[in-house]
């Protein structure tokens, strides 16, 4: 049975692991590995978002900028022209978690005072020391990814003397980094970077895996959807890869995962729901226990 958390976001306290929670990625970018410049306006990026939520996504994850690998970094100017209006159109529009895929500070600031309510930050504070306080200071969650290098040279022959090892030290000293600034372990969600500085073989034992995370007693997301490793595994390019995308989101779940961080929201969080209900029950009902533990709360 999957270990349960409550995590504490903006003064709410939400259940996590009753169910798996599906994140819907949505990318206003022009350059993003799979949807880049899908949603170039705002207007077509809330829309999406919105269909997501209804197509039963919990959060929304709105990125600015890409982390594929090889990407160069935007300003920060840049990434809130991007991202801010996405946020508040989204925050008028329907009560769901929103996340924000930023490294920087400033845009994390910006994007909580426009409505966010997590960060999703995948340097782990290491690209912004200024980021852990201002999380800190609004009472948002956040995710800690590990990621070996950054997004433009993470992916030049990664190696590991021992890859679970380094990723678990890894995401401790980060815990540590956030608690020392003020955010509770509560607050806290860990992902291993999977696709970021690992060969498709690392990618692969990952989600093989994933219980080697379950002694840091946060919540544990896995990101693997379209990623180069199941084109590898498969032979497919990124637009044929929803099959190996939802095996791998599976086998994540049945290895421990909480949260899946998905493009193809429909599909996974049908999967899912299955997946939940071979493995700990009826997924309806565990939703009906988290909506009524949130208005408890």
């Amino acid at each position: 049975m999957r270990r349960t958390y409550v995590l504490e976001v903006k003064g709410r306290s939400l259940t996590v692991g009753l169910r798996t929670w599906i994140m819907g990625i949505l990318n206003v970018t022009p350059d993003s590995f799979s949807d880049g410049g899908e949603y170039p306006d705002k207007e077509k990026a809330v829309e999406r978002g919105l269909e997501m939520i209804e197509e039963g996504a919990d959060v929304v994850d709105i990125g600015g900028e890409s982390t594929r690998p090889g990407a160069r970094p935007v300003s920060e100017d840049e990434e809130m022209e991007r991202i801010l209006p996405v946020v508040r159109g989204l925050r008028k529009s329907a009560p769901v978690l929103i996340s924000v895929d930023t490294m920087k500070a400033a845009v994390a600031e910006a994007a909580l005072e426009a409505g966010a309510d997590i960060i999703n930050d995948v340097s782990a504070f290491r690209f912004d020391p200024r980021m852990a306080g201002v999380i800190s200071g609004r009472g948002a969650a956040v995710v800690l990814m590990h990621m070996k290098g950054t997004p433009e040279t993470m992916q030049s022959d990664p190696r590991y003397a021992d890859l679970f090892d380094e990723i678990r030290w890894f995401l401790k000293d980060r815990i540590e980094e956030a608690r020392s600034a003020g955010i509770g372990r509560g607050r806290i969600i860990v992902d291993p970077g999977i696709g970021f500085g690992k060969s498709p073989e690392d990618n692969l034992a990952l989600i093989d895996n994933l219980g080697f995370l379950e002694e840091l007693g946060c919540p544990v997301l896995a990101g693997a959807s379209r990623k180069s490793f199941i084109g590898k595994a498969l032979g497919l390019p990124v637009t044929e890869r929803l099959e190996g995308s939802i095996a791998a989101g599976v086998l994540a779940i049945a290895r421990g995962a909480h949260i899946l961080r998905v493009h193809d929201v429909r599909a996974m969080r049908r999967a899912a729901d299955m997946a939940d209900a071979i493995l700990g029950g009826n997924p309806g009902n565990a939703a009906d226990r988290e909506k009524k533990e949130e208005h408890a709360g």
